[in-house]
């Protein structure tokens, strides 16, 4: 992969995008992970002022924060931080849902990446931008991320490159070393990994989706993944025109 020509390219696919969505800039959430990283080196690049990283912690680990807040003053980035924490614990009690600290609760979880959603939209529309995303190749083959959650963006910028294409971006665009080292996480709920969650590492589903070398068991588990999550990644289906 040469990388130096790939961010170019991404740069060039960014300002297009905007600018054919008769749209000023871009916004994105800032994590603290590899992934919004590399999304957030490339942002200022393509839009120089009309750019907004924006670090929204929900019961999150605090070195995510102190990752984002890291690299946010590293290249510059025009930035919000926004507590989420007072909302989510309002929502969970409005559903009579209890805390989700700790504890691997999906459906209560998923609502923090969907929170995260619609602050991102809230700026976009202030500010007319574009929402990118950060998922990748890998995320988006398993669909292994939020419906209307981080799934919930208008540009993709990462979208056919897996995990070690992006760590190798990362460390082209100077991402530092201790975040594209770090395990990634969703930031679901405390101690969750990805590669807990999905029961390989992504070297492994790298290696899969490129190559197609692997375990018969990590090709069935990737195989029941995209059946299942399939519905993510198309539009709301609709009926047949019928006719009386």
């Amino acid at each position: 992969m040469n990388a130096e020509e790939l961010s170019d390219n991404l740069v060039d696919w960014l300002r297009s995008e905007v600018e054919a969505a008769g749209c000023r800039g871009v916004v994105f959430g800032l994590s603290g992970g590899v992934d919004s990283s590399v999304v957030a080196v490339l942002a200022p690049r393509a839009f120089r002022s009309e750019h907004l990283a924006v670090i929204m912690p929900i019961q999150s680990d605090p070195r995510d924060r102190e990752d984002a807040l890291l690299l946010a003053e590293k290249f510059g980035l025009q930035r919000r931080e926004v507590d989420l924490n007072p909302v989510f614990e309002a929502f969970a009690s409005t559903l009579e849902a209890g805390s989700a600290l700790g504890t691997p609760d999906l459906p209560l979880n998923n609502l923090k990446p969907r929170l995260r959603m619609a602050t991102l939209y809230y700026f976009a529309s202030r500010n007319q931008y574009l929402v990118i995303g950060t998922g990748n190749r890998t995320e988006l083959t398993l669909g292994y991320f939020t419906k209307y959650g981080d799934g919930g963006v208008d540009l993709l910028p990462l979208g056919h490159l897996v995990k070690h294409e992006v760590r190798e971006l990362a460390a082209h665009l100077d991402v530092p070393q201790s975040i594209i080292d770090k395990p990634p996480t969703a930031g679901m709920w405390e101690g969750q990994t990805d590669e807990a969650e999905l029961g390989f590492s992504y070297d492994e589903l790298d290696r899969y989706l490129v190559g197609g070398q692997g375990s018969e068991q990590l090709a069935s588990r990737v195989e029941e993944l995209r059946r299942a999550n399939a519905h993510k990644l198309r539009i709301p289906k609709l009926p047949p025109a019928f006719t009386s």
